[in-house]
């Protein structure tokens, strides 16, 4: 058996979460290795990457990060400046991941993680085990700990109200795209001129409404389960974060014009092929249906981590949210917005599998309530614990802007973001928007 302690940290996903975890063990001189399943690093990012975070960049850039790429002469953007997904991915992460040359490596889905030559039954002897890490090429790595920072990006909720697929829509997936399609860029021949659908009352929802209202001859339908767009409107003026509190009242301003139509109390509960597109039929807890006729729908009802690839290993999840159960009460959204979840770290992380970790978006599970920032103390905190630096792992600090509009219902906030931000800017910055906590990244957005 390899001793695992000559072995790399593996970290999943190059997202902004992955390679400020890849930052924090370059600065302690621990050998690491970056699993990234996309084609380059941000590839999740990259794919929003014409939405403009609410968050200006002094939230957005780890202080391991900063402190390699100055040293090796970048200079930071402006701290006060709110970045595209797309500036993220050239200007930070793109430098980032190229002063890791080699150890960066992409096209590297991992598929399946652990321990080498034991099983999850199996106990005896299981923690002086290396992890093994097999990739979709058929490879396998072995490393002495695992950072997931994978995101959820790619495990997009379904439609349906209940959790559930909504019946029949698998039938019309042509019809439906997730959150942020760029319908003023390259996704606009989908939508201009075709009545649009947009479910979901979180902040991809409002950036992608605001994109929506700018193309002529549009019809725009907005469906939430709530009975209000109270929580979507958000804090307005009061917001920490100007852009997003203009992000909200802008959207309020659409509905009270007329340009979107609110239809609030929707369930999502049955789809079908129509003549003029697809009917979407909601089902509320009374069992009153009500429809609407669509060309297009778009799906802004957040995300879900998916824990496959560690099914062999030894994991204590929350049964609601699906984090671990000493974050989860830190985290739920019943009880917190993004700016008030509590400075959290390996404590709250750590799994009954010693050395694996899930962080970023992953570890929030459902909740919506993650910021990108939270997600940089998290590496900090593992990447000091598996250093050996127990005192510097426990002593964790986080100091967030107050979210006004960040969701307050789990049973409203579905839409999970990474740290970003998601809101389009239209008449604010002339660009599509996003939060400071935005889409989840599968080695992009935030994870």
């Amino acid at each position: 058996m390899s001793d695992s302690g000559t072995l790399p940290v593996a970290v999943i996903g190059a997202g902004p979460v992955g390679l400020a975890a890849a930052a924090h063990l370059a600065e302690r001189g621990v050998d690491f290795v970056v699993l990234e399943s996309g084609a380059k690093v941000g590839s999740s990012v990259a794919k929003w990457g014409h939405v403009r975070v609410f968050s200006p960049w002094r939230y957005n850039i780890d202080s391991a990060a900063r402190r390699l790429l100055e040293a090796d002469g970048w200079t930071a953007p402006d701290d006060e400046w709110l970045p595209t997904g797309a500036e993220i991915v050239d200007d930070y992460l793109a430098p980032l991941g190229k002063l890791f040359g080699a150890r960066v490596q992409v096209n590297a889905a991992v598929t399946a993680i652990s321990r080498l030559g034991f099983d999850k039954v199996r106990t005896n002897g299981r923690e002086l085990a290396p992890f093994v890490l097999r990739l979709s090429d058929g490879r396998e790595i072995q490393a002495r700990a695992v950072i997931d920072a994978s995101g959820t990006y790619t495990s997009p909720n379904v439609l349906g109200a209940s959790g559930l697929r909504a019946f029949g829509e698998e039938t019309v997936t042509e019809l439906i795209d997730h959150a942020l399609p760029d319908v003023l860029g390259a996704d606009r021949e989908h939508y201009e001129g075709r009545h649009t659908l947009v479910v979901g009352a979180g902040h991809s929802a409002a950036t992608t409404l605001l994109g929506l209202a700018q193309l002529e001859d549009t019809p725009i339908t907005w469906a939430i389960r709530a009975g209000n767009a109270d929580r979507t409107y958000g804090g307005g003026e009061a917001d920490a974060l100007p852009a997003r509190g203009a992000l909200g009242t802008r959207v309020h301003a659409l509905v009270t014009s007329g340009r979107v139509r609110l239809v609030t109390g929707f369930f999502t509960h049955r789809v079908s092929a129509h003549a003029d597109g697809v009917e979407v039929v909601s089902r509320d807890p009374l069992g009153d249906e009500q429809s609407i006729v669509a060309e297009r729908i778009i799906s802004a009802t957040g995300y879900r981590p998916d824990h496959s690839i560690a099914e062999e290993l030894r994991l204590d999840l929350d049964p609601i949210l699906g984090s671990t159960r000493a974050l989860a009460p830190l985290i739920d959204p019943n009880a917190h917005s993004c700016g008030t979840v509590p400075a959290h770290g390996v404590d709250e992380l750590t799994h009954p599998e010693p050395g694996y970790y899930a962080i970023g978006v992953k570890s929030y599970g459902r909740a919506p309530t993650f910021l990108m920032a939270t997600g940089y103390e998290q590496a900090r905190s593992v990447v000091a614990a598996i250093a050996g630096d127990w005192e510097a792992a426990r002593a964790v600090e986080l100091d967030l802007p107050e979210t006004g509009v960040c969701s307050s219902s789990l049973a409203e906030a579905q839409e999970q973001r990474v740290g970003l931000a998601t809101g389009v800017s239209g008449g604010l910055l002339g660009t599509p928007l996003v939060l400071a906590g935005a889409p989840a990244d599968g080695g992009g957005c935030c994870g």
